[in-house]
């Protein structure tokens, strides 16, 4: 087993009381708000802010940028400041966010309150996707009980922080995932991607400066606050220090949620699920949600570091494994359809370029693959990616267009030969694939 196995830290109340770590009842008894109650006494705003700057804690949520310095970028003096917590969690493959909003809404909220100190921020709001109807209870639960025991409120401990939380629930849209897109949606307009700059920090929710932070980053500030940098940075890599939680599924033996400490590699992340399923050899994975590009080498490290190196990223820290029963063209159109539809619209080479991908992908797995397609594809993909050596993202709005390309391409890179089978054969070579019509689950589309 990996040395980077490590004690639960954000999972830990769950995991010694999962009958119920979620009540307001068993978080105060295992000391929930006691970190708030510090840093009201002992810390400033500015020193807070320091103190998760040098933890070096990246947002867990997918673009991994320092959280501290996010901090650090608002507006100077200019109030009211707001603090938007991002539960839209919608990424295929990634549940970690729902599991600690369903059982350790305490532990979110005291980590959002420190934050909201830190930033100065008078309310937060917690962004929860739509579908999560037992974490929105809970979650309103534990806001009324965290209020009427004063965590919540004016004075907060006595001090002279006032902050008020309210919940926002989303609708299902994967684009309110993006921060600016939520932001729209939580003033009541359609979600769409916003034009930057000005980025949030300077003109966000209302036009005033925001803050918008992942579910997981929140849980875990209540720890460095009350461990330490030293402490974090014991744990994870140089750049990539501290824990983090894996969402683990595909052909693994026990999916599910893990806590390890970054900078294992992937083979001994699988370990920890349990290791492939029975009869399941290794193909690939997805090491960071679907918009991560695929990889096959085991031994790479899981930090932001590494996966960045390999030209992949660690994302949302979702890994979907596939063994050799997995088509490579099947999970691209899956991969491919799931973009096109959650394509908000806004700009012309996401919204087309995720359908003439679709279009194409469909025709290949309904067996009227032609000999281009394979270089239609990967000629779809660099039109909707930056230019060589562009610093900037991509032609789209947001990343949704990129992250459609990335992965696609990657498939096409690593599987070549799945895509020709498809063209030569007019179906799927594998042969669990064979058992089925070749146009059993693909539409008839054409492209040009």
């Amino acid at each position: 087993m990996t040395d980077r196995m490590i004690d639960p830290v954000v999972t830990k109340r769950w995991k010694a009381h999962p009958e119920d770590s979620f009540t307001i009842e068993r978080a105060v008894a295992d000391g929930a708000y006691e970190t708030l109650r510090l840093a009201l006494s002992t810390e400033t705003p500015q020193s807070l802010v320091d103190k998760v700057k040098a933890s070096g804690l990246r947002g867990r949520g997918g673009a991994g940028f320092p959280t501290g310095t996010k901090w650090s970028f608002l507006a100077k003096d200019v109030y009211p400041r707001y603090l938007v917590v991002n539960d839209d969690e919608a990424e295929p493959g990634t549940f970690k966010d729902r599991e600690i909003t369903e059982r350790d809404p305490h532990g979110l909220l005291e980590g959002a309150l420190i934050s909201a100190y830190a930033t100065q921020a008078s309310r937060v709001y917690i962004y929860c996707r739509g579908e999560f109807s037992l974490g929105y209870r809970r979650l309103q639960q534990a806001i009324e009980d965290a209020r009427a025991r004063g965590f919540i409120g004016e004075h907060i401990f006595g001090s002279d922080f006032s902050c008020q939380v309210e919940v926002h629930r989303g609708a299902g849209a994967y684009i309110c995932g993006e921060e600016t897109s939520l932001l729209d949606s939580l003033e009541g307009y359609r979600g769409q991607p916003r034009l930057r700059p000005p980025f949030p920090a300077v003109k966000g929710l209302y036009g005033a400066p925001t803050v918008v932070n992942n579910v997981e980053t929140m849980a875990t500030v209540p720890h460095i606050v009350r461990h330490g940098v030293d402490w974090f940075r014991s744990m994870g890599t140089e750049q990539s220090p501290g824990m983090k939680m894996f969402s683990v599924s595909g052909h693994v033996a026990r999916p599910g949620n893990y806590e390890v400490a970054l900078g294992l590699t992937l083979g001994e992340l699988i370990d920890v699920a349990g290791g492939m399923a029975a009869g399941s050899t290794f193909k690939a994975a997805i090491p960071g949600g679907s918009s991560a590009p695929w990889v096959t080498d085991l031994n790479i490290q899981m930090s932001f570091e590494a996966l960045a190196a390999a030209g992949t990223m660690l994302g949302s820290g979702a890994v979907v494994v596939f063994d050799q029963t997995t088509c490579a063209v099947r999970m691209a159109t899956i991969n491919t359809r799931f973009f096109n539809i959650e394509s908000c619209g806004k700009c012309t080479p996401c919204r087309e370029g995720t359908w003439w991908m679709r279009k194409v992908l469909e025709r290949l797995e309904g067996g009227e693959g032609r000999q281009e397609d394979a270089d239609l594809l990967f000629q779809l993909c660099e039109d909707m990616l930056p230019e060589a050596g562009a610093p900037a993202s991509g032609r789209s709005f947001c990343a949704l267009g990129d992250s459609a390309a990335w992965s696609l391409r990657s498939i096409l890179k690593l599987f070549p030969e799945e895509f020709q089978a498809h063209v030569d054969e007019g179906a799927c070579p594998l042969p669990q694939r064979r058992l089925f019509p070749a146009h059993a689950s693909a539409g008839h589309g054409s492209a040009a």
